[in-house]
């Protein structure tokens, strides 16, 4: 068991749910009409999923993926790896892609790469979070909620350890 523990929130409550229909709306204007697929990366994302999908105003197919890069550790391996993989096929579909945080941006490069060689009708980014590595990586996502110094964050879903995914808020893990 870590000593670490949530420090200064970054992202209150209501500042996420207040991003989160902001999102919402854009996505339901973006995609009216279509066929989207919502694919949300487990588990950091399924909170943020679960919330965005609710408040679209559009019908949606939710799927999820599970992919492991971190382990228990508070920085990311280098290696990604699918550890679930999606359920229905996705050629021919507007795709839309939920992660939690996009940190040093590999997992969603190696997932972007390997959405696209499905053959999707359309592929986009969904992010909660984006920190300034992602950028150096030259990755376009096009929907992101709120953009954070280069910190280990916890809560909402995002876990040190499969800890703190309960939290209502985004925290500093200090």
């Amino acid at each position: 068991m870590s000593d670490r523990a949530p420090g200064d929130v970054l992202v209150s409550r209501d500042d996420l749910t207040a991003r989160v229909r902001e999102m919402a709306a854009e996505i339901s204007a973006d995609y009216a009409g279509r066929d989207l697929l919502v694919i949300g990366i487990l588990k950091g994302a399924v909170f943020f999923t679960a919330d965005l999908v609710r408040e679209l105003a559009i019908p949606c197919e939710i799927d999820f993926m599970a992919v492991s890069s971190y382990g228990s550790a508070t920085h990311s391996s280098g290696v990604v790896r699918i550890t679930k993989d999606l359920d229905v096929a996705v050629e021919g579909r507007d795709v839309l892609l939920v992660e939690d945080v996009i940190d040093s941006g590999r997992t969603l490069r190696y997932l972007m790469r390997n959405l696209a060689a499905r053959d999707p009708a359309s592929l986009e980014t969904c992010a909660l979070l984006s920190k300034p590595a992602a950028d150096r990586l030259d990755l376009r996502t096009r929907y992101v909620g709120f953009h954070l110094p280069d910190v280990f964050v916890v809560g909402y879903g995002l876990d040190a350890g499969e800890r703190y995914r309960e939290l209502p808020y985004i925290s500093v893990l200090s």
